[in-house]
C-alpha cells in the first residue's frame, strides 16, 4: 500500500520531469566543444574504416592472388571478382570492383584477405553524382592504394603493434 502511494506521489509531482531538467540545466551552461570542420579535424583512429584500396608489393606487382575470399565473406555482396590464371601459374584479378552504395564498411574484406591487399584507408571525403560514380574498379582502387600507401602501412603498423 505505501509503495502504490510513493509511486502515485512520484508519478503526480512529476520527479522524473525535474530530474530530467537537472541534468539539462547542469549541461546548459557549460562549455561547448564544435569542430569547425573542415578547417579543423578530429583526430581518426589508425582503424578508422574509409574508402578502399588495393595494395601493391614493393616491386610493383598487385598483392591480390584472386583467393576470392573478400568477396565470399562480404556481407553486403559489394565486392565482385573475375580472375585467369598467368602464364606462371599464378592467378591475378581481372576484375576487382566494389559497389560503395552496397558496402557496409564492416571490415571483413579486410580481415579475410591473405596477402593484405584490399585495405580499408581513413580517407572519409569522397562522394558521388550519380550511383555509378561509387563503383570502384581495380585501377580506381590500384591507384588509391599507390597514392595512400605510406599513410596504409603506417596504420598497419600502429594496428600490429595494438594486437
Amino acid at each position: 500500500m505505501i509503495l502504490r502511494i510513493r509511486q502515485f506521489l512520484h508519478t503526480f509531482l512529476l520527479v522524473e520531469l525535474i530530474q530530467g531538467l537537472m541534468v539539462t540545466g547542469r549541461h546548459l551552461f557549460s562549455r561547448k566543444v564544435t569542430v569547425q570542420y573542415p578547417e579543423e579535424r578530429t583526430p581518426q583512429s589508425p582503424r578508422f574504416k574509409g574508402l578502399h584500396a588495393l595494395r601493391r608489393y614493393s616491386n610493383g606487382e598487385e598483392r591480390c592472388i584472386a583467393c576470392k575470399l573478400c568477396e565470399s565473406v562480404c556481407p553486403a555482396l559489394a565486392i565482385t571478382i573475375e580472375s585467369e590464371e598467368r602464364e606462371d601459374g599464378s592467378r591475378r584479378t581481372t576484375r576487382y570492383d566494389i559497389d560503395l552504395t552496397k558496402c557496409i564498411y564492416c571490415g571483413l574484406c579486410e580481415e579475410s584477405c591473405p596477402v593484405d591487399a584490399i585495405v580499408e584507408t581513413r580517407i572519409q571525403e569522397y562522394h558521388g553524382e550519380r550511383r555509378g560514380d561509387l563503383i570502384y574498379t581495380k585501377p580506381m582502387l590500384l591507384a588509391i592504394g599507390d597514392l595512400y600507401e605510406e599513410q596504409i602501412a603506417k596504420d598497419r603498423a600502429a594496428d600490429a603493434a595494438y594486437r
